[in-house]
């Protein structure tokens, strides 16, 4: 039976959601809806989705640290239910449970706070540790990256993922350093990456931060892990249900703004120039609102990781889910096929 008692206080320190006001918004929550955030982190979403209404989560992480804090919760109310898995299959983790479909799907994308906070993770190039950044406690690291990876693929990686111009150069450094001793923490990595490049005078970004993002990427597979999500969450929302999408940066956002507009049928008009194509699926998604949603000016003052922030929601429609491969489009070498040349 779902109860509606007080919900204890969740120790979220220095955590703070982003868009929170316009995400409850967009999911328009209405009691007895069943909720799917699929990035729990520190339980910010979660936690207002259950005090805006009398709905049920399922709180979905890949960071068993997550699912601890989730577990917390969970012990005091009964509409939480903690699942560890990502959510580019979250379709199957929540139809696991016995729920076969959900009004609402929440993703917020990127590296949470606790995870850079925290130096043992090494996700940091401020905070010396060793040089891991996984999410989840499985899979090669991302010192198995930057000590074995071909350097034409490590530009690579650096270069498309972090859009970082000098990548070239920075993977040179890298792979000669390497020859010498092999990297173990973060701020090592950080300082063969400043030196590649000479520093940065007058910036107030650190020469290391598109190469720590590319790496963080290509290690956890997060756009690949995004374009199985947005599938999933295709199959797993019922007629009605609402796609909520934040996004930190141009490449998740692009890829999200495509898939919207592939299944929402905006991509199929023609003109007088360019004939009608061939019509395709049914669209599945209608888009609510058609552009992007920004972080208000206030918010961006009191939490600067919402300063990126974009905003992204749509309505399922009662088209069937069209069954295709999700591809992040990088083509990149996966992860299992790192050379090693150290």
């Amino acid at each position: 039976m779902m109860t509606s008692k007080p919900l204890p206080s969740l120790a979220i320190s220095g955590h703070k959601p982003v868009m929170l006001d316009e995400v409850l918004v967009a999911l328009d929550l209405k009691d007895g809806d069943r909720i799917v955030d699929g990035t729990f982190g520190g339980g910010g979403y979660t936690r207002a989705i259950l005090e805006a209404a009398k709905c049920s989560v399922y709180a979905i992480d890949r960071d068993l640290d997550a699912i601890v804090r989730a577990e917390a919760l969970a012990a005091q109310t009964d509409r939480i239910t903690p699942l560890l898995g990502r959510f580019g299959e979250m379709d199957e983790l929540v139809q696991a449970t016995g729920c076969e479909a959900v009004d609402g799907v929440v993703l917020d994308i990127g590296v949470s706070s606790f995870q850079i906070d925290e130096g043992h993770r090494g996700f940091s190039f401020n905070k010396d540790g060793p040089l891991d950044m996984r999410m989840g406690a499985v899979g090669p690291t991302a010192a198995d990256v930057v000590n074995h990876m071909s350097e034409g693929d490590l530009a690579n990686v650096i270069f498309r993922l972090g859009e970082e111009k000098q990548a070239r150069r920075i993977a040179r450094q890298i792979v000669s350093r390497r020859k010498e001793r092999l990297f173990e923490t973060t701020l090592d990595l950080a300082d063969t990456v400043e030196t590649s490049v000479g520093g940065r005078k007058g910036s107030r970004i650190h020469p290391a931060t598109l190469t720590f993002q590319a790496i963080r990427m290509y290690v956890n597979d997060e756009l690949g892990e995004l374009a199985r999500a947005l599938a999933a969450a295709e199959r797993l929302l019922k007629p009605g249900g609402r796609l909520v999408i934040v996004t930190f940066h141009s490449l998740e956002d692009r890829m999200v703004k495509q898939w919207l507009r592939e299944r929402s049928g905006k991509n199929a008009g023609g003109s007088r120039h360019m004939p009608l194509m061939a019509k395709g699926p049914d669209p599945t998604f209608e888009l609510r609102p058609n552009k992007p949603i920004l972080p208000q000016d206030k918010e961006v003052v009191g939490n600067p990781r919402a300063r990126s922030a974009k905003l992204r929601a749509a309505i399922r429609t009662e088209a069937p889910a069209i069954d295709e491969e999700a591809d992040d489009g990088m083509n990149l070498p996966p992860l299992s096929q790192l050379e090693d040349v150290s």
